[in-house]
């Protein structure tokens, strides 16, 4: 096959759950298939850090910054190719070219714009709005990232289910358990936290809950007898400011840390020097921060709705995300139950070791061969 891979969000994305998959996609095709041919759609002088193989190819676009990534992604890439046998644009299709000169196909990951616009930026929401309609009757099949996404985008667009095509993500290399007297001292050498504390990574989106989990944090503090804080990471958004409110009416602000921006090289640290990651999220197409966390080796709380009991089975301990007395019982329990903690930690390791990025590449190639074969 001549496959076509619009590669932008790999480089300029990158950190987010979609730049993640889109290199990580890139990045496991190229370890994994010495056969296909491949063309990888780039702005000029946009390199990405992978020793390609002979049978990729880097195909340079002009094109000018705009203010953000959406808009930069909602221009297409011009098809310079035309003797291409699929097209593939992992962005939730957005910057699929509207001439078509052989099959196309998208990873869509959720319809998260359709189901809580409130909780989605603005740019983004008016581009979903506008385009995905256009972007889905021009698909000859869509990759995405659940089953549970699958049945939402098959009734959001009355897609055919039998073209929708489920591949699991899974954490990078750079998760995995670390010292946790080194984790330490890294995180509070570069962010000044020092002691125990539970951890919260995943986006600042009011879908993510974090309100909840300031709310489950007050009524489990007066309920422990040693010093715990609340680390809330990740760059501080437009709901940044509501937070840090709650926070001090619920006068638990010296006990929740805003450490912001981390980057990727501390990442992994962050997680092993936590003692607890929770994730309360109402809504996900996969969620991969409590995969990276159980590959780090830590004990995990993660919400029992959407996808996410599909992708963490048995190695989480789920909650009600409504239920804020719930999550703050359970936060207790792992905390105090070293038995539980280890349960969790054991069948984490276990869970997230069978998620891999080569999975993820080889039934990627199964899709691109069962739309060419159904075109």
């Amino acid at each position: 096959m001549k496959i076509g891979i619009d590669a932008r969000a790999a480089k300029w994305y990158r950190g987010t759950g979609i730049g993640t998959y889109c290199y990580q996609l890139i990045h496991s095709l190229n370890k994994i298939d010495n056969y296909n041919d491949y063309s990888l759609f780039v702005p000029k002088d946009c390199m990405l850090d992978i020793p390609f193989r002979e049978n990729f190819h880097i195909r340079n676009i002009k094109q000018e910054n705009q203010n953000n990534f959406w808009n930069e992604v909602n221009i297409p890439n011009p098809l310079i190719d035309k003797n291409m046998d699929i097209y593939h644009v992992p962005q939730n299709g957005i910057g699929l070219p509207s001439d078509k000169d052989c099959p196309f196909v998208i990873t869509l990951h959720d319809v998260i714009p359709y189901k809580m616009p409130d909780t989605v930026g603005e740019q983004y929401l008016k581009i979903f709005n506008e385009k995905l309609p256009n972007i889905i009757s021009l698909c000859d099949g869509i990759i995405t990232v659940s089953e549970y996404s699958k049945q939402d985008i098959a009734s959001a667009f009355n897609f055919p289910k039998e073209k929708i095509y489920v591949t699991y993500l899974a954490s990078e290399d750079i998760y995995k358990p670390y010292d946790k007297t080194l984790s330490k001292s890294i995180i509070e050498k570069n962010y000044s936290i020092s002691g125990d504390y539970i951890l919260y990574i995943g986006g600042f989106s009011p879908r993510k809950n974090i309100l909840g989990l300031l709310e489950s944090f007050s009524l489990l503090l007066p309920k422990l007898k040693k010093d715990m804080k609340l680390v809330i990471a990740g760059s501080k958004g437009k709901s940044y400011d509501m937070y840090k409110k709650r926070a001090e009416e619920l006068h638990i602000e010296n006990s929740v840390i805003f450490p912001g921006f981390i980057s990727m090289d501390h990442i992994p640290f962050m997680y092993n020097a936590c003692q607890l990651f929770v994730y309360p999220s109402f809504y996900e197409g996969f969620g991969l921060p409590p995969i990276e966390a159980m590959a780090c080796g830590v004990p995990v709380i993660a919400s029992n709705v959407t996808s996410i009991p599909e992708i963490v089975k048995d190695s989480t301990l789920l909650v009600n995300p409504y239920d804020i007395v719930d999550l703050s019982e359970k936060m207790y329990n792992v905390l105090l139950d070293n038995d539980l903690r280890q349960s969790l930690i054991s069948k984490g390791l276990k869970r997230a070791s069978t998620l891999t990025w080569e999975h993820t590449a080889t039934d990627t190639l199964k899709a691109y061969r069962n739309i060419l074969l159904n075109k």
